[in-house]
């Protein structure tokens, strides 16, 4: 089973990275597979830990996704690292191994620590929505435009019917996010076609 966990590492200046990720949990081990180039897996890589992140504030996972990467942190208490602030529990993990295809590694990490900050009062539906919409949004150079738009327009009915100010504000920035990509590609498609023009002979 995958969970949907945001992932805090740091570089070995002690800059922390946050990044929304999927992780296998395994026993007393995470699996986390991390696209190449990542500045997770880099630091993973350098420093040998990092810490898994369960929280409901979503707009953690859709700020990730359209730019905004800053997010209050504290120290971690066993590894070299931080997690969330806003946390509502984290696991310290400690590289034991990395394998699998250079394109996407897979790394095996050891719990070496947990702790729970907050009850868990379960997702609404909006938030399992923003979670949904944010995946779709980091594949908007993926996967066809007509995937994305029909499942955007499903996901809105969560949206509208059960979110609070937190949900309707990560949607606002996943919405424009979207917006703006494909208004990109369409300015880039537009220039495209004018340069063509402009070299067809008279």
């Amino acid at each position: 089973m995958i969970h949907e966990t945001v992932v805090t590492t740091c570089s070995i200046d002690g800059t922390p990275h946050i990044a929304p990720m999927g992780a296998r949990l395994e026993r007393d081990s995470v699996v986390l597979m991390p696209f190449t180039p990542s500045t997770t897996y880099d630091n993973i890589m350098a420093s040998g830990c990092a810490v898994m992140n369960f929280t409901t504030d979503v707009r953690v996972f859709a700020g990730c996704v359209t730019g905004r990467r800053s997010w209050p942190t504290l120290p971690a208490g066993t590894v070299p690292g931080v997690r969330l602030a806003g946390a509502l529990a984290h696991t310290e993990l400690r590289l034991v191994d990395a394998s699998g295809d250079p394109a996407r590694p897979v790394l095996t990490l050891r719990r070496v620590a947990e702790a729970t900050h907050a009850p868990f009062t379960g997702f609404n539906r909006a938030q399992a929505a923003v979670i949904e919409a944010a995946v779709l949004v980091s594949r908007l150079h993926l996967l066809p435009r007509e995937k994305i738009e029909t499942e955007m327009a499903w996901l809105t009915i969560a949206i509208e019917k059960t979110a609070g100010p937190a949900e309707r504000e990560a949607w606002r920035w996943l919405t424009e996010a979207t917006a703006a990509f494909y208004s990109n590609r369409e300015s880039l498609h537009d220039s495209h076609n004018e340069r063509a023009c402009m070299r067809e002979p008279t």
